[in-house]
């Protein structure tokens, strides 16, 4: 999934579900669930998401909605292979990038 949002440092958790198409109750949880997830909190204590953390979910997002993981799955595969499965993200993140573009010059013409 190619998630488009602004350049910034924070980014609000309404901003971030809306971005990734879920509820904002998915990404509280996926917080709780997953130590790579460290949202900054104000003190009322709203979540400010780094661009690190988005980068987080948009690989947990890969792992659990996109290829079917559980979240204990997506947990060990995290623990014991992260390096091969950043590799393949970041692979997919691009062709998705590139599949973008390609559409918006196709709808150009």
């Amino acid at each position: 999934m190619y998630v488009e949002l602004p350049e910034k440092r924070y980014y609000g958790i309404g901003e971030v579900a809306k971005a990734f198409g879920v509820n904002t109750s998915l990404i509280r949880f996926w917080e709780k669930e997953f130590d790579a997830l460290k949202p900054k909190k104000n003190a009322k204590g709203n979540r400010k998401f780094t661009p690190q953390d988005i980068n987080n979910l948009r690989l947990i997002y890969h792992l659990v909605k996109e290829r079917g993981f559980t979240l204990e799955g997506a947990k060990t595969h995290l623990r014991e292979s992260r390096q091969k499965t950043l590799n393949n993200f970041e692979i997919i993140q691009k062709l998705e990038r590139i599949k973008a573009e390609l559409s918006k010059i196709k709808e150009q013409l």
